[in-house]
C-alpha cells in the first residue's frame, strides 16, 4: 500500500517520480481553464475522502480541484462531524472509508492519528498536515525551487528561519532524502524534534542548527520561514521575542546568495516572520509555491494509486 505520510518512507526515487510528474502536468495545463480535465483524466471514477481536524485553505482547495482535474471527485468532512477517534475508533473509521473511497487525505492534530488511520486502511492515506510534518507542502517547496532555479534541488543550499516546527521537520526529511544542505536558524528552546534530526542525520543529511539568521542564510539559494505560532498554539510574548531576530527582512535576504528564492507556506503574518518588502519582492516565490500545492498533490495522488512510478 502506497501511503504518503512523510518524505522518508517513499524514498528518493518515488519523490523524483512525483516531482517530474508534477512539472509535466503543470506544463501540460498551460492555457486551460482551471476547471478543465487533464487530457488523460487518469482518475476518472476515483474518489478521495478529505478529513480536517484543523481549518485549511490551500490543502482543501488544491486537493479538491486536483481530483476534479484528474477526472475524480472529493468528499470533505470535518473530524468533529465524523466523531473521529471518539464515537468511532480510528481503525473502524479507516475500515469503513476504505469501502467507500479510493484514497483518504487527513489533516490531523497528532501524527499518531494519521499513522493509526493508515495502519487499518486498505486504501492509500495521505498526510495533509500533522504536528510532526507537512510533507505535501514540502513537495510543493521542492517543485517551486526547481522551477525558479531551472535545475534539480540536489546539491543546493537552503536556510530555514524561525520555529523548529512541523514544516521544518518535513524540510529536514526532504534535505536528507533529496541530498541538499539545510541550515536551520532557530532560537534556543525552539529546536526541531531531536528524533527527526537524528534520523535524518543517520540517513546522511547535511543539517546544521545555528543561532543567527545571517549565519543560517550565508551561502543559501533558498530562504524559508513559517508563522511563529502554529494553529492551535497560544501566542506568547516570550516566543515572539525569541523569534524576532529571525524575521526575514531585505537585510537578511541580502546576506543569502544574490538570486536566493524566498518561500513561505502561508498564511503569513506580515511584519512578524517576514516583511512586506520580502514577501512582495522579486525574490519571493510564495504565490507559485501556493499554486504548486495543486500540481504536486495531483502527482502524489497518482503515485499513491499506482498510476505512476
Amino acid at each position: 500500500m502506497r501511503h504518503f505520510l512523510d518524505l522518508a518512507t517513499p524514498g528518493k526515487a518515488a519523490l523524483r517520480t512525483i516531482l517530474d510528474e508534477a512539472h509535466r502536468r503543470k506544463a501540460a495545463r498551460a492555457g486551460l481553464p482551471k476547471g478543465a480535465l487533464d487530457s488523460d483524466a487518469p482518475l476518472t471514477g476515483h474518489s478521495l475522502a478529505m478529513i480536517f481536524e484543523k481549518p485549511s485553505t490551500r490543502t482543501r482547495f488544491s486537493f479538491d480541484i486536483g481530483m476534479r482535474q484528474l477526472g475524480g471527485s472529493a468528499i470533505v468532512s470535518s473530524a468533529g462531524d465524523m466523531q473521529l477517534g471518539r464515537g468511532e475508533s480510528i481503525a473502524d473509521t479507516a475500515r469503513v472509508l476504505s469501502r467507500f473511497v479510493d484514497a483518504i487525505m487527513l489533516r490531523a492534530d497528532l501524527h499518531a492519528t494519521v499513522e493509526a488511520l493508515a495502519e487499518s486502511a486498505s486504501v492509500p492515506v495521505i498526510n495533509g498536515l500533522t504536528d510532526l510534518g507537512h510533507p505535501c507542502q514540502a513537495m510543493a517547496d521542492l517543485m517551486t525551487v526547481e522551477e525558479r532555479l531551472g535545475q534539480p534541488v540536489e546539491g543546493t543550499c537552503w536556510a530555514w528561519l524561525g520555529d523548529g516546527n512541523n514544516m521544518a521537520h518535513s524540510l529536514i526529511e526532504a534535505a536528507s532524502v533529496m541530498d541538499f544542505d539545510l541550515k536551520l536558524g532557530v532560537p534556543h528552546g525552539y529546536d526541531p524534534d531531536q528524533a527527526v534530526m537524528a534520523t535524518a542525520c543517520a540517513r546522511g543529511g547535511s543539517l546544521d542548527v545555528v543561532r543567527s539568521a545571517k549565519a543560517a542564510v550565508e551561502g543559501a539559494i533558498v530562504v524559508v520561514t513559517d508563522t511563529w505560532v502554529s494553529m492551535g498554539q497560544a501566542e506568547t510574548k516570550d516566543k515572539v521575542g525569541a523569534m524576532t531576530p529571525f524575521r526575514v527582512t531585505p537585510d537578511v535576504m541580502a546576506a543569502a546568495l544574490p538570486d536566493a528564492v524566498f518561500l513561505h507556506c502561508l498564511p503569513a503574518h506580515r511584519g512578524e516572520e517576514v516583511t512586506d518588502a520580502v514577501i512582495d519582492g522579486a525574490q519571493s516565490a510564495v504565490w507559485d509555491e501556493a499554486e504548486n500545492r495543486l500540481h504536486v498533490q495531483k502527482a502524489i495522488l497518482l503515485w499513491c494509486l499506482g498510476k505512476i512510478g
